[in-house]
């Protein structure tokens, strides 16, 4: 597609205009824009501040740069390099803007293949030099050039990929990224036509002065060095130097000449002296015009090619704002296609924002809908143990991803589900520590993230969750001895400014809310802050190991309980979240694992006992009725599950054991087979040989009287042999097909209905054996047809009796030679076998005298016919030429190689 004509891409159009909000906001009045300053207060800039600077903290918490850094791996500009090793990465300001990064995403995810970004470089430094005026050297041109030139590549790449969507009424979101983009292609053929980029040269076409200089300089310079050649070899030929040596020095043409010989160039003027004094460097009295000549050509062709640099820098420097531009839009592309291959790396899937009005928002819908997740960070150590799953930059293999679906053969970190109710406003995740809390809730927090960067992410099937404004999370030890704040006020402190940024659409993460101080001040101030962020924010997510935040479920459903799983056999979590359910610190339980003493232990539990023995015998009570449910559960599964496991091992021990040593079985009954075949073989042809040298010995002391009788004698003998060791089977060859006799004449279909004599009964492979001329070929019985003459038994048609005599000589001989024959091929155009008739030797020929040898050879042979073209292998070019000939030549229906093991061989079929 012709950019030019695309609609996609104009020469001279302007960087975009500014967004509509901003137009109407500009087209305001000044009253309206003084009235809009002076109620902007202190305190709403402090607060925009504030939670600028909280958002810019959550992003390290949540380890956002680390991910920035993984997708770095995946750039392909220097630019796209640099902005994820700077965590730059963009986040949709708005729910649409998300949206919209996620369609580039998934834009590139489709890409048959990776755009190739080749050629483009960070030119912003070579554009910001332009424009302050500094003048740019011929690479930094050149660069210039180059990226404007692979920018336009990059589009008509783009263009071609999306050929289909192009046609649709919206475009590619990848093509759109380039709407209205400028790609300055005046300033690109400028420097094309100036430059030689190649060599670093200016050219002699860019400009007429620079050109009549050179032209002027170049004459001038064959004069000068004509007359210094001349000097040169004068002196040399006076014995002045040793050879004659035109060379140049303070940027001056001189000669060489013995210090002795100064006198032979009057007049001239000592440019040199060598470091022995032996030899003077003088410039001829002759040369000096020309020299000041060259000099002065020199110094203006200098002048007009810093001119000539100085107008494309000027040129440069007007358009930075459509380059600046441009590369920002590569940029763009860049990380889109970035994206994409991060996603097919660690198997991302495309996630759903959850729109707030849409028709799913009832009190049984979910808010949050996230099966499978796993943390990025957590997954890239053991997909680096994948090489079929890691880009090049991550796990030093060049396949990004080859599909394999067997992710679990190494520990992968273990998926996590995030169900969430419309309704829900706090969720409170409780358990023991080192249980996976706080890595879950940094899950959803980063899931957020991502997803308004327009990643995808490391889950199943299509996640589902809100747009978040702000992610604010207090994740971590807040303690700062600078400012003099606690552990529990480093806390406190930055809730105080969470609560105070929070909107209606962010999402709150608190890790260990109201932990620091006095448990029982701890837990009231934190249901109070839960209390607050209910009616505040879109979602919050706390962990604690407070047991009464549990239960402000009891009394709000807009609360929800999540507990991390721990295994009470091994004393280990097993990092699985139950969604609904109150988890226990288990804390007792870890203490004794770890070693703690048991009577210490044991006092413990005393104590606990002491502090709320009504509150822990009712726990007690309600985990006792659950246990007892769930094991009565699992008792009925894995009863089932063992009758299910006999059977499958029954079944698999009577496969087992009739599967043992099958390969051997097989090798060895294989083997059997064949020798007595071999064997059987061997004993029929010494028969055979028997009675046709028995036959040939008669021959020569017989008469002809006699000669039917001992063939007769002869073919009776061989008949029985051949009966005794191939019996036909009744159903090996069906009724309906004539079944031809031995030495019987036959009419063959895939030999043109020519006449051929059988020299082979037909086996239980339903194959015969005939012979046309010194040409013996195996058919199939379904391609024979009597002749007229014969009988419906296929007896042989009565032939004249010198006729039949020789024929019948010849085939019984034949049978001889039979059985050292193997099998032809047969084709549905006929038998494929090399003669002397059929075959085209082109080796040794050239190109063009094989072309038409091979030519003549296959518009000389008749109708479904065969040729043999030798071509050999060499250097390639013969075997080219033919097959290229075969593929295009109307008669050839097809070819292929001889023999798997001949390359230099090929048959071809003719019409």
């Amino acid at each position: 597609m012709n950019l030019c004509n695309s609609g996609l891409i104009t020469h001279t159009a302007p960087p975009p205009p500014p967004p509509p909000h901003l137009i109407s906001s500009l087209h305001r009045s000044n009253r309206s824009i003084g009235r809009f300053l002076v109620s902007l207060s202190s305190d709403s800039t402090r607060r925009v501040k504030l939670a600028e600077s909280l958002q810019s903290e959550t992003l390290k918490i949540l380890e956002w740069p680390a991910v920035c850094g993984q997708l770095s791996a995946f750039t392909s500009t220097s630019m796209g390099l640099e902005a994820a090793r700077s965590a730059l990465i963009p986040l949709g300001g708005s729910p649409e803007e998300s949206k919209r990064l996620l369609a580039q995403t998934s834009a590139a995810v489709a890409l048959p293949r990776p755009l190739d970004f080749s050629g483009i470089e960070d030119i912003s430094p070579i554009v910001d030099s332009a424009a302050a005026g500094l003048l740019l050297s011929i690479s930094e041109l050149c660069s210039v050039k180059r990226t404007l030139r692979s920018a336009r590549h990059l589009v008509e790449q783009l263009e071609e990929l999306s050929a289909d969507e192009i046609s649709s009424d919206r475009p590619s979101p990848l093509l759109e990224i380039f709407h209205s983009c400028s790609f300055v292609m005046e300033l690109e053929e400028k420097i094309e036509f100036c430059l030689d980029c190649k060599f670093s040269l200016v050219l002699d076409r860019a400009s007429e002065e620079l050109e009549q200089v050179r032209s002027e300089r170049k004459s001038n310079m064959e004069n000068l060095e004509s007359l210094l050649k001349q000097k040169a070899i004068s002196i040399f030929q006076a014995g002045g130097s040793d050879r004659p040596l035109v060379t140049k020095r303070r940027s001056r043409m001189c000669i060489s000449i013995r210090a002795s010989h100064r006198s032979l160039l009057p007049d001239g003027v000592v440019l040199d002296i060598s470091s022995s004094g032996a030899t003077y460097f003088m410039e001829p009295k002759e040369a000096i015009d020309l020299n000041n000549e060259e000099v002065r050509l020199s110094d203006a062709e200098k002048s007009e090619e810093r001119a000539i640099l100085s107008l494309l820098t000027s040129e440069i420097a007007q358009s930075k704002e459509e380059i600046k531009y441009l590369l920002e839009r590569i940029l763009e592309v860049d990380l889109s296609s970035a994206r994409a291959a991060y996603a097919h790396w660690m198997r991302g899937v495309c996630p759903v924002f959850r729109s707030e009005n849409c028709e799913d928002s009832g009190s049984n819908a979910l808010l949050v809908d996230i099966e499978g997740v796993q943390h990025p960070l957590l997954l890239e150590s053991s997909l680096r143990k994948l090489p079929y799953l890691v880009g090049s930059k991550l796990g030093n293999s060049d396949t990004l991803y080859e599909g394999n679906d067997n992710p679990n053969s190494v520990d992968s970190p273990v998926p996590i589900d995030i169900k969430i109710g419309n309704d829900v406003k706090v969720v409170v995740i409780s358990g023991p520590n080192t249980g996976g809390k706080t890595a879950s809730m940094k899950t959803l927090g980063l899931s957020s993230i991502m997803m308004k960067a327009g990643m995808f992410l490391p889950a199943q099937n299509h996640p589902r969750l809100p747009w978040f404004d702000f992610v604010l999370a207090d994740i971590g030890d807040q303690q700062s001895l600078e400012q003099n704040l606690s552990t529990f006020s480093g806390h406190i402190s930055r809730l105080c400014n969470i609560l105070e940024v929070a909107s209606e659409k962010s999402l709150v993460l608190v890790d260990e809310i109201g932990s620091g101080t006095d448990p029982s001040e701890g837990m009231a101030l934190s249901a109070s802050i839960l209390q607050y962020l209910k009616d505040r924010v879109n979602l919050a997510v706390i962990t604690t190991h407070y047991a009464d935040l549990t239960r402000l479920k009891e009394r709000d459903s807009r609360f929800e309980n999540a507990a991390v799983e721990f295994s009470m056999e091994t004393l280990q979590p097993t990092y699985r979240m139950l969604w609904g359910s109150m988890g226990q610190s288990n804390a007792l339980s870890i203490a004794k694992r770890i070693g703690v003493d048991e009577k210490i232990i044991a006092r413990a539990q005393e104590w606990l006992n002491k502090l709320s023995p009504e509150k822990m015998q009712m726990r007690k009570s309600l985990l006792y009725q659950s246990l007892l449910e769930e094991r009565n559960k699992l008792e009925s599964q894995a009863k089932r599950a063992a009758s299910l496991h006999s059977d499958v091992m029954n079944i698999y021990s009577e496969i087992r054991h009739e599967a043992a040593d099958l390969d051997a079985r097989e090798t060895a009954f294989k083997a059997k087979e064949q020798q007595k075949i071999q064997q059987e073989l061997k004993a029929v042809k010494t028969e055979i040989e028997s009675i046709v040298q028995q036959f040939e010995n008669q021959l020569r002391s017989a008469d002809a009287d006699q000669f039917n009788s001992l063939l007769k004698k002869s073919e009776s003998a061989i008949a029985s042999i051949v009966e005794a060791h191939h019996p036909v089977r009744e159903n090996s060859i069906s009724g309906d097909f004539y079944i031809p006799q031995l030495g019987e004449q036959v009419q063959v279909d895939v030999l043109g209905n020519k006449l051929a004599t059988v020299v082979e009964a037909p086996g239980d492979d339903e194959m015969v054996l005939v012979q046309y001329g010194k040409i013996r070929v195996r058919v199939n019985i379904r391609n024979i047809k009597a002749l007229a003459n014969n009988d419906s038994n296929g007896r042989r048609a009565s032939v004249p009796s010198s006729k039949r005599q020789g024929s019948q000589a010849r085939n019984l001989k034949g049978l001889k030679d039979f059985l050292e024959t193997s099998g032809r091929k047969e084709d549905s155009q006929g038998p494929v076998f090399q003669t002397s008739k059929n075959t085209v030797d082109l080796r040794g020929m050239r190109v063009e005298e094989a072309t038409r040898y091979l030519e003549m050879a296959i518009s000389s042979r008749g109708p479904n016919s065969v040729i043999f073209v030798i071509h050999g292998m060499g250097t390639g070019a013969i075997k080219e030429c033919a097959l290229q000939i075969l593929k295009d030549h109307p008669r050839v229906t097809k070819f292929e190689q001889e023999s798997p093991t001949n390359y230099g061989c090929t048959v071809a079929f003719i019409k």
